[in-house]
């Protein structure tokens, strides 16, 4: 046989089914880049106390703040592109242990308390029928 004729002898291997199954795997990555990959960036961080917005702040500074809550004092913690709950009195910490919030939408919620922090602005990735 010319050397030709074998530059790929892996390609005579392939069946229809394997070209198939390569085209579904190629697809499903490019819809998985499109669908999971998309979202903005946050601008403002809304924290609310008792169902009401306690504060709207730019994610542009650090700072911190204490929001009142029927239990005690929740530490809100915001810094440049991100915030999150530093401590809450609730006994389970559930708000505090989802760390550091980065992308839009994103919330952590502290129901004991009833203090709840939000990231706004940019186009979010979910929204609450998602749940």
């Amino acid at each position: 046989m010319p050397a030709s004729s074998r530059v790929l002898p892996w390609l005579e291997l392939l069946r229809p089914g394997d070209v198939l199954t390569l085209l579904l795997a190629l697809a499903f990555c490019v819809l998985s880049v499109v669908t999971l990959w998309r979202g903005g960036a946050p601008d403002k961080v809304v924290i609310r106390a008792g169902g009401q917005v306690f504060a709207e702040l730019g994610l542009s500074r650090a700072q911190q703040i204490e929001v009142p809550g029927p239990l005690g004092l929740t530490l809100i913690e915001v810094e440049p592109g991100r915030a999150r709950v530093a401590s809450d009195p609730g006994p389970r910490q559930y708000c505090v242990r989802q760390g550091w919030l980065t992308r839009s939408g994103a919330t952590a919620i502290c129901a004991p308390n009833e203090v709840s922090l939000s990231l706004a602005g940019g186009a979010s990735d979910y929204d609450t029928l998602h749940y």
